[in-house]
This record gives C-alpha cells, sequence and structure tokens, in this order.
C-alpha cells in the first residue's frame, strides 16, 4: 500500500515564505505525477502545481513566480516552496500522487491524496 505523508504547513505573516514536503512511501514501483492541490473556504479545490518523474513542471497561471515545485526521486518526496504568501493564498494543501504499486497480486494503479496541511497567511 503507498501512503502519503504532508507536512510544512502552519500560520505566516503575508510576504512571508513556507515550504511543504509530501513524502510517498509503501510498496511503489513508480510514482509518475506529484502534485499540489488547495481548497479555500467555501472554494473548489485547485490545482496549484505538478511536476512529473522527469521533472516537467505545471502551474497555475496566477501562482507562476511565487509558488515553485521540486521533487527528489530519490526520496520519493515532493516540496512546494510558497513565497511571497498573501492572505488569499491561505487554505488547506493537498498533496496528490500517481502511479503504480506492487501488491501480493501484481502491479496495481494508484491515485492518492495527503491528509491535507492547513497554510494560514495573515494581514
Amino acid at each position: 500500500q503507498v501512503q502519503l505523508v504532508e507536512s510544512g504547513g502552519g500560520l505566516v505573516q503575508a510576504g512571508g515564505s513556507l515550504r511543504l514536503s509530501c513524502a510517498a512511501s509503501g510498496s511503489i514501483f513508480t510514482l509518475n505525477v506529484m502534485a499540489w492541490y488547495r481548497q479555500a473556504p467555501g472554494k473548489e479545490r485547485e490545482l496549484v502545481a505538478g511536476i512529473h518523474g522527469g521533472g516537467t513542471t505545471n502551474y497555475a497561471d496566477s501562482l507562476k513566480g511565487r509558488f515553485t515545485i521540486s521533487r527528489d526521486n530519490a526520496k520519493n518526496t515532493t516540496y512546494l516552496q510558497m513565497n511571497s504568501l498573501k492572505p488569499e493564498d491561505t487554505a488547506v494543501y493537498y498533496c496528490f500522487a500517481d502511479g503504480y504499486g506492487l501488491g501480493p497480486d501484481g502491479l496495481y494503479e494508484y491515485e492518492l491524496w495527503g491528509q491535507g496541511t492547513q497554510v494560514t497567511v495573515s494581514s
């Protein structure tokens, strides 16, 4: 079974920075896309940034230049560096990953969400 564990959220003042981490563990055979989504109160979950195993990245247009996604394939971990944070960045941030796991019956495809980590930016 593959699991995702997030860390790094918290309270920060506007203009500050935070770095989120998401580590995948378990019976990983392949780890393809890793991504960050966020959901603010009363709003739908939205894509923040994604990164493929080869390093290709994509970002929400509104966040380009402030947020940077990276990945350490040796550690099965993705990071989201968030700079110049604004109060409107306040949300629960979720990690997402997909790929193939190795189970007793062979390979299986997975799509997983982390438990979410709260990011609060005060004005």
